[in-house]
């Protein structure tokens, strides 16, 4: 059975002991709807589910889990059986943990650099009305946003999410980051231009990034949208990564913010999908046709981010990637 269509990211799962700043992000910066929030976690949605995106207390500082909606029982049965072939540990949730997930059971499983993959069949829906500063979220049958993941071992990482979820390659893009020299490679499961981004270094493989994902994506309604989430979130004193600029491969109008745990967020708008019959994969130079200027510009500035990403650069290479075969 090929996956291509059957599968989506479907939420997020963060671990931070600074729920109180999550909250002005989330709620009040970008405007997602809160359903629910204690001293232990945070929730929100944008559609009908019940969960998309989770905070839970602890000391990680980084993205925890990353939720899979499989689209079809028979999805469901291939995807367990390609991790069995692997021999790939799988783990069966349901009842109240499931339940936390916004969804009734879950396969969990690790996956690339270690981070939590856990494959659902059902979302736990909602009809309660939306309370959001934003009009709306683009999900559907593309599933939510994307993450972009650094990799000192991008092939066995492509390898992964292709053998795994049947995940086609839609562009690369070459392109300098906070002073580094990257080749992304883009991948889709479905309609949306990416759901996952694989970044790595040119030449010497090293991994500058601290944290899971290098950024997470969602994709607002409108330019409206985009534009109420920036003010906001630059009048709650978040700091811009880089503000609003458009990409050249999915012309997504986009802005990246950098979040509490330290990782960027970057809300988009009109994102591009892919149409099948006539897709052709091409190779870029530079990750913006335009804009996306740091807020922060200037040498001192440049120079803290750099040492920060050299640093981080240096201590990867005293370790081995994980990778789940």
């Amino acid at each position: 059975m090929d996956l291509f269509n059957h599968i989506q990211i479907g939420y997020l799962v963060i671990q931070s002991q600074k729920l109180d700043e999550w909250q002005r992000f989330f709620h009040d910066g970008i405007g997602l709807h809160e359903a629910e929030r204690t001293g232990e976690r945070l929730a929100y949605r944008f559609d009908r589910h019940e969960r998309r995106i989770m905070v839970e207390k602890g000391k990680a500082e980084d993205i925890s889990a990353l939720g899979i909606h499989v689209q079809s029982d028979e999805a469901m049965k291939e995807v367990l059986q390609r991790l069995s072939a692997k021999a790939i540990p799988v783990t069966a949730t349901s009842g109240k943990s499931a339940v936390k997930r916004g969804v009734h059971s879950y396969y969990s499983f690790k996956g690339p650099k270690g981070l939590t993959l856990e494959l659902y069949r059902s979302p736990i829906l909602s009809e309660k009305p939306l309370n959001m500063k934003v009009s709306g979220i683009v999900t559907g049958d593309s599933g939510m946003g994307h993450l972009a993941i650094t990799s000192r071992t991008p092939e066995i990482m492509l390898g992964f999410w292709h053998e795994i979820f049947d995940a086609r390659i839609s562009d690369y893009i070459d392109e300098k980051i906070a002073g580094v020299e990257l080749d992304i490679t883009f991948l889709r499961f479905n309609e949306r231009h990416h759901s996952i981004a694989v970044a790595s270094t040119k030449g010497v493989r090293l991994d500058p990034i601290r944290t899971q994902a290098q950024h997470v994506n969602l994709v607002a309604d409108t330019m409206d949208d985009l534009v109420g989430a920036f003010r906001r979130l630059k009048q709650l004193g978040f700091e811009m990564a880089h503000e609003i600029g458009q990409h050249p491969n999915d012309k997504e109008l986009s802005f990246y913010v950098i979040t509490p745990s330290g990782f960027e967020w970057e809300l988009g708008f009109d994102a591009l999908k892919v149409n099948e019959n006539d897709w052709a994969v091409e190779r870029f130079k530079g990750i913006s046709l335009w804009g996306h200027k740091p807020q922060k510009s200037g040498l001192v500035n440049f120079l803290k981010v750099n040492a920060i990403n050299f640093i981080n650069g240096i201590k990867s290479l005293a370790g081995k990637e994980y990778s789940p075969f």
